[in-house]
């Protein structure tokens, strides 16, 4: 049995509180998982609109994330260490909680995370928007190795947490904005971000034993769509068509969708409200 899962993980209280008015709410509860570089509020601009849309949002954070940016930039030691066994174990506690399965939405690392809960059984119905890629899946163009180069150049980092400066997060996050956008979504966003989850997928193609992992064969784990950016350079289209061709061996409706002109900053710039219409739509089909 690994470290993660030596103690059943403990949710902090506005997770708790999520959970509990989910459990009290007869609306469908909406799990929104961020990415690396970010923290939850990433997704407050849609908790609100699936709440309006008749949901009930809960955005859980990884293990011991703060609660604030500035917070967050003031300790980023804390995001150190985390494996990608780790987080699923944390969100999978948040998904065990409540009274009915999840829908599943999640961003860029946090569409892995999402992945796997989906291949676990974990969610109703799944959305996962320039997701990181899994065992598998090829190939990893320049773009995105560039992307990744900020904690990959550097074997120690493994242990660290690393933040972007604004030209690194220009160029892998908000390339497709205009410098303005760039600017203010990496001054009320962008946070430090451990290592130890991104070297453990940056290898899953050569550790037979990676914890970036799918189940992309289960045929229970439900209707997936995956959302690329035909501009994203963290996450290139590659990568994400890869990843529609493998999931879509488990025989459940696996669907793709591409923004062309839109960038890794999909689910936050001035143009996040046509993408989370398209998450909305997809979802709907299938309640």
């Amino acid at each position: 049995m690994s470290r993660a899962r030596e103690a059943e993980p403990e949710l902090t209280a506005r997770e708790t509180a999520q959970v509990e008015r989910a459990n009290v709410s007869s609306r469908t509860p909406a799990v929104f998982i961020h990415g690396l570089w970010a923290l939850s509020s990433v997704w407050d601009q849609w908790a609100g609109y699936f709440e309006d849309a008749g949901y009930i949002a809960l955005t859980p954070g990884w293990p011991d994330d703060p609660e604030t940016v500035i917070e967050a930039r003031e300790h980023p030691a804390v995001f150190a260490g985390k494996s990608v066994e780790q987080l699923v174990f944390h969100l999978e506690a948040v998904s065990a909680r409540l009274g009915r399965k999840p829908i599943v939405v999640g961003h860029s690392f946090g569409g892995l995370l999402a992945q796997i809960l989906a291949g676990r059984g974990r969610a109703a119905v799944s959305v996962a928007i320039s997701p990181a890629p899994f065992r598998g899946v090829l190939p990893a163009p320049i773009s995105m190795v560039r992307s990744a180069l900020p904690v990959l150049r550097n074997p120690a980092n493994r242990g660290r947490a690393v933040s972007l400066t604004y030209e690194q997060f220009r160029y892998s996050v908000a390339n497709a904005t205009d410098d303005q956008e760039a600017a203010k979504l990496h001054a009320n966003y962008a946070v430090p971000a451990g290592g130890r989850a991104l070297f453990q997928d940056a290898l899953a193609n050569i550790n037979p034993w990676t914890e970036a992992r799918v189940d992309s064969k289960n045929p229970a784990r439900g209707p997936l769509l995956i959302i690329s950016g035909g501009k994203d350079r963290f996450i290139p289209p590659a990568v994400t068509r890869s990843e529609y061709k493998r999931q879509r061996r488990s025989g459940a409706v696996t669907e793709l969708v591409e923004f062309p002109g839109r960038g890794h900053s999909l689910t936050i710039d001035a143009g996040w409200p046509e993408v989370a219409e398209t998450a909305l739509r997809f979802i709907r089909r299938f309640e």
